[in-house]
């Protein structure tokens, strides 16, 4: 598990957009995520911007379930 200082780093991305609503998200709401959806946000972390940005903006969904139930989360947490 990252530290929250390490995570918000590895939430500031290419994209204004994502930066803001991760940030947001890991400000007000992963300290609360049981581990597997800490684990999944990490894992979407890993993910490339544009496909990330189709998941948060476009609705595309991920084939990850776990990444899917973290996005899922994400929307609702904003």
């Amino acid at each position: 598990m990252d530290s929250k200082s390490k995570l918000l780093w590895r939430c500031r991305r290419g994209m204004k957009e994502l930066d803001v609503l991760f940030t947001n998200f890991v400000e007000s709401s992963y300290d609360d995520l049981p581990d597997h959806e800490k684990q999944a946000f990490g894992k979407l972390l890993d993910i490339e911007d544009p496909v990330i940005l189709g998941f948060m903006l476009y609705g595309d969904i991920p084939e990850d379930p776990e990444v899917a139930s973290i996005v899922e989360k994400i929307h609702t947490s904003v």
